[in-house]
């Protein structure tokens, strides 16, 4: 997969793309293994942590990694299949609120990441040059299929930094941690 064009995803994403610093499918493959061990070296007990008064729980900022993999993988295989549908976008707080995230276990959320991941790797690979360039409207917004791709990682890249420097932000806590 070629790299994006500035104009292949609204200007609103551009810190998820930056993020993503080699090739897209090198690095969805690569989180494979680094985010779930970046899960396995937070203590059980810490997941239902929040920072602040209002902002999420570990728990929640994992699942809302995995919905909005899932929802842009979804937006991803609607435009490739050249369906031009305007697609509506999702209330994030409205997910996290309605689910039961701090009920799960981190074993259970890393093997649902596990296999949503790799059934979007085997979906983005089937995906040519001609279905990667496609756009379509989603959240008011236009986007290609390649720009959502870039988007799941870089997504996952952002809310892994922000688990680092707002919830485990302590380096000692980190280094104690393993936490990479």
């Amino acid at each position: 997969m070629n790299q994006l064009k500035s104009d292949d995803y609204p200007a609103i994403y551009r810190d998820y793309v930056d993020s993503v610093t080699g090739p897209v499918m090198d690095e969805l493959i690569e989180q494979l293994t680094s985010f779930p061990a970046f899960i396995r070296a937070i203590p059980e007990d810490m997941g239902t942590y929040a920072y602040a008064e209002g902002k999420w729980t570990i728990k929640e900022i994992l699942c809302h990694i995995l919905d909005a993999e899932r929802i842009m993988a979804y937006r991803a295989l609607r435009f490739a299949r050249n369906d031009m549908t305007a697609l509506a976008s999702f209330e994030q707080d409205e997910f996290v609120a309605n689910a039961r995230h701090n009920e799960r276990s981190f074993d259970n959320i890393i093997e649902e990441f596990l296999v949503l991941r790799r059934s979007n790797i085997y979906l983005f690979e089937t995906f040519n040059d001609t279905e990667l360039n496609r756009r379509g409207m989603a959240s008011d917004r236009l986007i290609t299929v390649h720009a959502l791709v870039y988007f799941v990682a870089g997504h996952l890249n952002h809310h892994r930094t922000i688990l680092r420097s707002r919830y485990l932000k302590d380096e000692d806590d980190q280094q104690k941690l393993h936490v990479v």
